[in-house]
């Protein structure tokens, strides 16, 4: 290693661009979205998502209002080719919503790709080459002449095969790969050879995107680089200029709005910045920058959890504490000063007045969220030290919501009291918050839900269970199917509850281990949400615990399903 590393790194030039526009311009509309969540995000993964959870995140897309989805790589994964034959052969492609495919500039791998998309009404075949001065030389050895010969040919492939199947409407997207670290002429050549071998013209646009590939440069140096092909490109009334912004130097949001100013026309990301490396640019930050500056992105983001629960759960990837708009505690002040402020903001707040509340540049209302964590005053050891001392003594580890509510459960408390709380005191609450019983006990369940057992069985790939709860003096037995032994307890309590997310936990070591189960969980059709928590030494009986103690914190109540009294059961059964 160099003694002075950033001999290694020359700057990336200038652009001549004298009399640039872009700073003096102002956004005034949104750009056409497209997310790549599915193709992009997706290869990024760990894990890549199978079909059904890619139908899953496809049809969230469409909720949130996408009008151009990118679907996957068809040439590449017979799960990608599978997924899009599916999307168009099973229906699930509203009108009005276009899918998009990529491929590279190889004929054997466009021909799948354009069959792929056999029978939609309209789509995109995206193709792409890598044009950079350090690809040309290192990649694939080739000029810049070899690059334009092979773009004109395989522009004209695609054009050839698409020809065959008349009743789709075809757009071209093409991208110069790693176009920010391509000369500009270079860049501009392969554009125009693009336009040129597919025709562009009336009724027959093509979109140019500008990626950046690689984020190399300060987001002013991309703008210039846009204005500059949007001044230069041929045909440009029939194009339409896109970008698609890595995160590499973390400036992935401001050089894709910088770029809109510049001339472009439309953004590609992915949604919470999920991509390869850094990420993507990040589409619901940049949307909802947008509401912060008087304008409508057309993207729903009004239940922001909602989304965020989708994504995480088909992607396995966690959205941070502190991420923009969306994390957990983005909308939560520590400081009392700031809290203060927040307060006094709220206090003097309109309804129909323009927002003006101190530290928080959107209304959470707006997405969703509530206030609750904004406007509670923490003491020094809130949410933070509660969490500590739970997971340090009692071996609990709370999920992120979990933290804040029941550090609420706490506020309250301490707030009254005026005196610091244990260790064991905040045990105490705890189990009394959750229906623990006693010390957590793993056999009871301190509410008038009370659970005495299950009988779990599997028939056909289906779970069968039958639960017998004791209640004022009766016992219901209550039968359901489901899924799984969770989803067919629960429509065996007959309770009208929906489950948000399920997580477990292992509570002590050795032969003293017992499984914690946590729900979180909501009333349905109603608003909120609460968290229920089980604890047995059987995980699938903590799970119909943390069930009970979720309906219970929630107000509901099981159905009777043909409970007989205690006695008349005792007989029945001797």
């Amino acid at each position: 290693m160099l003694k002075n590393p950033s001999t290694k790194y020359p700057p990336f030039p200038a652009i001549a661009l004298a009399d640039r526009q872009w700073p003096q311009r102002t956004l005034t509309r949104a750009p056409i979205w497209l997310s790549t969540d599915l193709r992009d995000g997706n290869q990024a993964l760990f894990e890549p998502m199978n079909g059904a959870t890619k139908l899953r995140l496809f049809k969230e897309l469409v909720r949130i209002g996408f009008k151009e989805i990118e679907v996957g790589f068809p040439s590449a994964s017979q799960t990608d080719f599978d997924f899009v034959r599916n999307l168009v052969e099973g229906g699930h492609i509203p009108e009005g919503v276009t899918p998009m495919v990529i491929t590279q500039a190889r004929e054997e791998l466009i021909e799948p790709t354009v069959r792929s998309l056999k029978g939609a009404r309209r789509a995109i075949v995206h193709l792409y080459n890598a044009v950079a001065p350090v690809w040309r030389d290192v990649v694939f050895g080739m000029s810049v002449a070899q690059v334009m010969e092979l773009i004109h040919e395989q522009v004209g492939i695609v054009r050839r095969y698409t020809e065959q199947y008349p009743d789709t409407q075809w757009v071209l997207q093409y991208s110069p790969e790693v176009f920010s670290m391509t000369e500009l002429d270079v860049s501009l050549q392969a554009c125009n050879t693009a336009i040129r071998a597919w025709d562009a013209g009336p009724g027959r646009p093509i979109i140019l995107n500008l990626p950046t590939t690689v984020e190399n440069a300060m987001p002013n140096v991309f703008a210039d680089q846009v204005e500059w092909m949007d001044r230069h490109l041929e045909r440009r009334e029939h194009v339409i200029l896109s970008v698609h912004c890595h995160n590499d130097r973390g400036t992935g949001v401001a050089a894709s709005e910088m770029a809109q100013l510049a001339g472009a026309q439309r953004v590609e990301g992915c949604l919470f910045g999920n991509g390869e490396r850094s990420g993507n640019v990040d589409l619901v930050t940049l949307a909802l920058n947008m509401y912060t500056q008087g304008i409508d992105p057309g993207l729903d983001f009004s239940d922001i959890n909602a989304v965020a629960r989708v994504a995480e759960s088909c992607t396995q990837l966690p959205i941070h504490p502190r991420h923009p708009y969306v994390g957990d505690l983005v909308f939560t002040a520590f400081s009392g000063s700031h809290q203060d402020a927040i307060k006094k903001g709220f206090a003097v707040q309109k309804p129909d007045a323009a927002w003006r509340v101190p530290y928080l540049p959107i209304d959470p209302a707006d997405l969703g969220r509530t206030y609750d964590s904004v406007i509670r005053v923490n003491s020094q050891s809130g949410k933070g030290g509660i969490a500590y001392l739970l997971e340090r003594h009692h071996g609990v580890v709370m999920p992120r919501r979990m933290q804040i509510e029941f550090s609420a459960v706490v506020q309250r408390i301490t707030d009254a009291s005026e005196s610091e709380m244990t260790a064991a005191q905040l045990w105490e609450v705890f189990c009394n918050t959750y229906h623990l019983g006693e010390n957590g006990a793993a056999d009871e369940i301190a509410s008038p839900l009370g659970y005495r057992h299950h009988r779990l069985q599997e028939h056909e790939g289906r779970q069968n269970i039958e639960i017998e709860i004791e209640r004022e003096g009766r016992v219901l037995r209550c039968r359901g199917t489901g899924n799984g032994p969770l989803d067919a307890a629960a429509h065996a309590l007959g309770i009208g509850i929906d489950i948000i997310s399920y997580e477990e936990r292992a509570v002590g070591t050795g032969s003293d281990a017992r499984a914690m189960a946590i729900i979180e969980a909501g009333a349905r059709g109603k608003a909120g949400a609460r968290f229920g928590v089980g604890v047995h030494a059987n995980i699938v009986t903590a799970s119909i615990l943390a069930l009970l103690s979720a309906a219970q914190r929630l107000g509901l109540s099981i159905q009777d399903s043909g409970g007989v009294p205690e006695a008349a059961r005792r007989a029945t059964i001797a």
